[in-house]
């Protein structure tokens, strides 16, 4: 159990049938998820007693987010991965991500595995900042349209294009991490495989160039939730261009290493770092 500082929230077990209910509950209030989509108790229950992890933040009796994932395999190994991971909006200052990601972390390194993987919408730039700068993952997996091309959460309206990121929870790259070391550091001198343009458009590069270069970047905007409601064509073509940007230079054998934000004001932006396996790029 883990006691957050300067508030009255711990982090422990998911235990009782109310509180795997509650589990349910947060997956509609958070994601938008019709009943026929939320993880159902029984499918927790099996999980957990196979060796998966739920685990809730609590103030009080109430459950205010939780993190779930299960075992799996990866090339031949055993690995965890972490599903689901959720904070009320309310309780986002309180840094209750990262705490409940690195308790899911000690639980996994207590059963001896050590990898974790999960996936995100590449998209999603808080996502992005929260995975390579304060976990420090990596990535050399790219799913389109991951949950099918009609899934039904709010959160789907753009496809549901995945990035498949590992977090090496032994490297010295993860502990520097999660000790609040580190980081991604100065923005190297990268090609452009995507950029952010002065109309908020995306300006494809040279994709040959790019790809023989020793490190290449994919800008996206900052704000692509707004930009959906505002101009869901745009926010289409934003899907389009980084889903072929990504695809093209994974396959080239490009992982993609770090996010930073650049810029400021309306020329803000995020940008993923790629680097070739084996020049500074390696998964070990």
């Amino acid at each position: 159990m883990d006691k957050v500082p300067g508030s009255s929230i711990v982090i422990r077990d998911v235990e009782s049938a109310g509180e795997l209910r509650e589990v349910e509950e947060l997956q509609k209030q958070i994601w938008g998820l019709p009943d026929l989509d939320v993880v159902p108790l029984t499918q927790m229950i099996a999980a957990r007693t196979a060796g998966g992890v739920l685990i809730g933040a609590f103030d009080g009796e109430v459950m205010v987010g939780f993190a779930y994932g299960f075992v799996g395999m990866e090339d031949g190994k055993p690995a965890h991965h972490s599903h689901m991971l959720a904070v009320l909006p309310e309780y986002r200052n309180l840094d209750l991500g990262r705490r409940l990601k690195l308790e899911q972390r000690d639980r996994v390194l207590d059963q001896g595995i050590e990898l974790m993987t999960w996936t995100f919408d590449p998209l999603q730039s808080l996502n992005a900042h929260f995975n390579f700068n304060k976990l420090g993952v990596i990535s050399d997996r790219y799913f389109i349209d991951f949950y099918g091309r009609d899934a039904t959460s709010f959160l789907h309206r753009n496809g549901t294009d995945r990035l498949w990121v590992s977090w090496m929870l032994t490297s010295a790259r993860v502990g520097d991490r999660a000790a609040g070391k580190g980081g991604a550091g100065e923005f190297p001198e990268a090609a452009p495989l995507v950029e952010l343009s002065e109309d908020d458009s995306p300006l494809s590069g040279d994709m040959k160039e790019a790809l023989s270069s020793s490190a290449a970047y994919i800008e996206i905007p900052m704000n692509i939730g707004e930009i959906e409601k505002r101009d869901f064509d745009l926010a289409a073509e934003w899907r389009a261009a980084t889903r072929n940007a990504f695809t093209q230079a994974i396959g080239a054998g490009y992982l993609v290493k770090e996010f930073f934000v650049r810029g400021g004001g309306t020329r803000r932006r995020g940008a993923y770092l790629l680097v070739p396996k084996g020049i500074g790029g390696d998964l070990a």
